[in-house]
């Protein structure tokens, strides 16, 4: 999707360690706009997998899973990072790696909201590892549910996420893929 590719070329920066900053437009304000393009590009990229629900990690992937959900008009639900009073006693938990934060986090989902027998679209910020989508993966496998399709805005083609996500025989679509961050220059596909 050349608008995001653009605003990443313009606007990204490479933090050393395969960190990509990329907090004027997803992590941290979000352009509402270009978030809008981007749920639309998904919606139009998995239109017929059939998805009820979408689900994605808090706090980075609930604008573009928010966009896409608006336009394929679906509820959206987010694992959250720490378990609220409100939620109940019993959840689906699993942990996985954030590369940003450098230690393993909890995604948590409320049952309430993650129900057997539907079918998962998971949409996320970025595929590097593919470790924070294989736990949303293992969160709708707890719930019964089955995914779907796996979206994410940026791919680094370069950490082997995609390679991680091919037992799943699912679509995996990415709206821009970096193949290098290597001498602090971005390489895109």
């Amino acid at each position: 999707m050349e608008l995001l590719k653009n605003r990443i070329a313009a606007e990204g920066k490479i933090l050393g360690n395969g960190i990509l900053k990329v907090d004027s437009l997803i992590n941290h304000q979000v352009d509402p706009m270009l978030m809008d393009a981007c749920g639309a590009e998904f919606a139009r990229l998995f239109k017929d997998v059939g998805a009820t629900r979408i689900l994605t990690a808090e706090i980075s992937g609930i604008a573009p899973a928010l966009m896409a959900g608006c336009h394929m008009k679906l509820p959206v639900v987010y694992a959250r990072k720490t378990r609220p009073v409100t939620m109940p006693g019993t959840v689906y938990l699993t942990t996985a790696p954030s590369h940003t934060k450098g230690n393993m986090v909890d995604l948590i989902v409320s049952p309430e909201y993650l129900k057997s027998g539907e079918n998962v679209l998971i949409i996320d910020d970025f595929l590097a590892s593919g470790a924070t989508i294989l736990g949303l993966v293992r969160l709708a496998e707890a719930a019964g549910a089955r995914v779907v399709g796996i979206g994410a805005l940026i791919e680094k083609t370069f950490e082997g996420g995609r390679a991680a996500l091919e037992s799943l025989n699912v679509p995996v679509e990415t709206l821009v893929q970096i193949t290098s961050m290597e001498n602090n220059v971005l390489h895109f596909k």
